[in-house]
């Protein structure tokens, strides 16, 4: 199968994957939205699960990853609920991981692990996501997943070029199995964009304001009966259309809210929500010989600087005034 993306470019890729993208579970990320809530404010916020997956995926052969890790790749968002972190808001867990706890019994209650077992492929390997080191790596650190939403969600919304793209794509070199970038330049590019997209955006008024009513209309639902947790892995869309198909008074007034014209306002003196941020730092690894290894915060003020503002305003958090349009 001959798979072209908007970032990587065009890959033959194994049959065993081929199957896993026609499995259900795969395919119904087609329909959660990487940015969760806010495509219902805003719906140019409209990338995919799906498509981070397949972009993981081929990140992870590009950078001549096995199989194995590949396949890892694929499925590590599969167990993502409707509308993607959402429900950790829902539940209040601020690690923002229920899809981890859920992710073993979505495989395994699927046709994947027939399909892994028809190649031969340890399934076991594949829940061990810690082994996947271009997978997934611990902040600061780069990995496929944390370069691959940052690339893309920068490139679909807020004007990252392909040009910039594809010169910090060559840069990355795997030394020992890390991810590491060979220039300084291209770790403070990174830094710089990945703080646009987890700091400016990830915690920006229509953020805020999207998640804390969608979590208000879900918590409400589980409340009063309209869902249960199995309904969590519908879509989007058909997990709304139950919700709305439920016709109650309560909940209805909540999903118009959704849809009305307002005006957000960041304002700590007047304010109807806040909220902090999960904290998210980055410090990309350098190798400038090929060899060595370090942070690029010993090398670069200008990291240390972003680092700095990045933690003050993720424990600040923002505080959203919410003006009705009349």
């Amino acid at each position: 199968m001959l798979l072209n993306d908007v970032l990587y470019g065009q890959f033959q890729i194994d049959d065993v994957l081929e199957e896993l993208i026609n499995t259900k579970p795969i395919q119904r990320l087609k329909n959660i939205h990487q940015a969760g809530a806010a495509y219902l404010v805003d719906n140019r916020f409209n990338g995919t699960r799906f498509d981070h997956s397949i972009g993981v995926m081929l990140l992870i052969k590009k950078l001549g990853g096995s199989v194995e890790e590949q396949i890892a790749g694929l499925l590590h968002d599969v167990s993502h609920t409707a509308f993607s972190h959402v429900i950790d808001f829902v539940f209040e867990i601020n690690e923002e991981n229920y899809h981890e706890t859920i992710f073993e019994k979505v495989i395994l209650d699927s046709e994947i692990p027939s399909i892994l077992a028809k190649y031969q492929i340890d399934l076991n390997k594949i829940f061990d996501i810690e082994k996947w080191e271009l997978l997934e790596k611990e902040l600061p650190k780069l990995c496929a997943d944390r370069i691959d939403y940052t690339l893309r969600d920068m490139y679909n919304y807020f004007g990252t070029s392909k040009n910039e793209i594809e010169k910090f794509l060559n840069s990355l070199v795997i030394v020992n199995g890390e991810i590491c970038v060979n220039s300084i330049e291209m770790a403070e590019w990174f830094t710089e964009i990945y703080y646009k997209l987890v700091i400016d955006s990830f915690l920006s008024p229509i953020n805020i304001y999207s998640y804390d009513l969608l979590a208000k209309i879900i918590k409400l639902s589980l409340q009063k009966g309209i869902i249960n947790l199995n309904d969590l892995l519908l879509d989007d869309l058909q997990f709304l259309k139950l919700i709305q198909d439920s016709k109650d008074p309560e909940v209805l007034e909540l999903i118009n809210l959704l849809h009305e014209e307002i005006e957000l306002i960041e304002s700590e003196q007047d304010f109807s929500i806040h909220r902090k941020g999960k904290k998210r730092i980055i410090d990309p690894s350098v190798s400038l010989d090929g060899l060595a290894v370090q942070e690029s915060s010993l090398l670069s003020s200008n990291i240390r600087i972003m680092n700095h503002k990045a933690l003050e305003k993720s424990a600040k958090g923002t505080y959203v005034k919410i003006k009705r349009k009349k």
